[in-house]
């Protein structure tokens, strides 16, 4: 099985997933997506995985209370993922992608149980 989780090296949620990951001997790679910029292609294709760019985008966070009103409206694909390049904070933490390229958000315990079986 081959794992991607992304992320922020600084997210204490991504340091949970990625201790969780350790403890039950699952391989990954970590990508931190703001020192490498997931191309919008990407973006756009996680989104429409997961039901759209609203479980995509994290509205709960500090990053989206503090945007601009007009800023948080995005009509359009290439608004979403310009809106996520300039601010990739907002993006749900972690976005785990597995070797079948399925696409899941965010950490539980019992979450990660279930998606990988442990």
């Amino acid at each position: 099985m081959s794992v991607t989780l992304y992320g922020l090296t600084t997210c204490d949620t991504c340091r949970k997933a990625r201790n969780w990951l350790d403890r039950f001997e699952v391989a990954y790679t970590f990508v931190d997506y703001r020192a490498n910029p997931v191309p919008a292609a990407t973006l756009k294709s996680w989104a429409q995985q997961l039901g759209g760019w609203e479980k995509l985008v994290n509205k709960s966070s500090t990053t989206w209370r503090t945007l601009l009103p007009q800023r948080k409206n995005p009509a359009s694909d290439p608004e979403w993922t310009l809106l996520l390049k300039e601010y990739p904070a907002l993006v749900r933490r972690p976005v785990v992608v597995q070797d079948d390229d399925s696409v899941s958000v965010g950490f539980t315990d019992n979450g990660f149980k279930k998606l990988f079986g442990r």
